[in-house]
């Protein structure tokens, strides 16, 4: 039976069972005077009640194992926090728990491995992509003939763009890493004190394309479950992208207010907008929904993916809204309190 997760199960049922019919065959003979219908049937809800409380401690102890397997799962997923789980239990329980903790570690040893394998690579291709660009720069340097300079100029051009989108690829990683290892609780915002550091960061964008923006703060503070610094990424993140994405001499509208009991954000411009086709590509990773801004600005492609991923890992939600081609387009943040 100790080897036996379902024999233990089994056992347990069987005690509950034959407890209070046992105490009432010893209470009936072995007890000396006259027993009367109202003695045996209290003697029996005690009886019932001892089976029962006995049965629940039981299988608190027997579902142990299972709970602390459930959590430990539940906290490397949530917060990527490596649990040890204790090893003393030899039946079904014990052996799944093994396996739980070594995939758990196996996971953890592939992700620093594979992310180990991804920087060591994208060192070795800025390298390679630098190669011939420094040759193309050394052709520039020698005066030669516009067909050459053209041509030199292409390969200049084309190891930028690969340079761009190794830098996004390592960027990507970070930013992943960094929302997997987010600790969850809940922190006070002050909605003001964070201002300043979205309108640091989004100034001189702002000011190229003379694009005004307008912060509307409603609410003074509120407990959410997002921290600060990431709350100013994503809100930077977004109008950034709203800027990208907006005319010259057009506005960009920053709501921050409470609906219901949730806490909302948006961010609104007047800009080129997109189709309902267009919904599903807007948040995924390098989408190929990738244009250029009213100003010819490129797409990292990963903007609008790792803002989704850290509001949703926050518990919150991350929606856009546009009624089509030239008609602006508004982000939403949702976070309930």
């Amino acid at each position: 039976m100790k080897k036996s997760y379902a024999s233990k199960f089994l056992f347990v049922a069987l005690i509950g069972i034959h407890i209070p019919l046992i105490g009432i065959l010893f209470f009936v003979l072995f007890f000396e005077h006259t027993i009367s219908p109202a003695s045996i049937l209290i003697f029996s809800l005690i009886m019932t009640l001892l089976a029962a409380a006995v049965t629940l401690l039981v299988l608190k102890q027997l579902i142990r194992p299972i709970s602390l397997a459930s959590r430990s799962l539940d906290e490397y997923r949530n917060k990527r926090k490596l649990s040890i789980l204790p090893t003393e239990y030899t039946d079904e329980a014990g052996l799944l728990m093994c396996n739980i903790q070594e995939s758990i570690y196996e996971s953890e040893s592939f992700i620093n491995e594979k992310q180990d394998l991804i920087y060591m690579l994208s060192h070795d291709l800025k390298n390679f992509a630098g190669n011939p660009q420094g040759l193309a720069k050394l052709i520039l340097s020698e005066n030669p003939s516009e067909s050459v300079k053209h041509l030199a100029d292409l390969i200049c051009e084309s190891t930028n763009l690969q340079f761009r989108y190794i830098e996004n690829f390592i960027k990507l990683l970070k930013e992943q890493d960094q929302i997997l290892k987010i600790n969850q609780e809940t922190r006070t915002i002050y909605f003001e004190n964070i201002l300043p550091f979205i309108n640091e960061q989004v100034e001189q964008r702002l000011l190229d394309k003379n694009i005004i923006l307008n912060l509307s703060v409603e609410i003074d503070e509120a407990k959410l479950w997002i921290d600060e610094g990431l709350l100013v990424q994503v809100l930077v993140n977004l109008i950034s992208n709203a800027i990208k994405f907006s005319y010259f001499d057009s506005d960009i509208k920053v709501r921050i207010y409470k609906e219901d009991s949730n806490v909302v954000i948006t961010v609104a411009d007047r800009g080129i907008g997109f189709d309902k086709h267009q919904m599903e590509e807007l948040f995924k990773k390098f989408t190929k929904m990738g244009r250029l801004g009213t100003a010819n600005e490129s797409s990292t492609g990963i903007g609008l993916y790792l803002c989704k991923k850290i509001i949703e890992k926050n518990k919150g939600r991350l929606s856009a809204v546009s009624e089509g081609k030239n008609k602006g387009a508004e982000f939403k943040i949702e976070f309930e309190t």
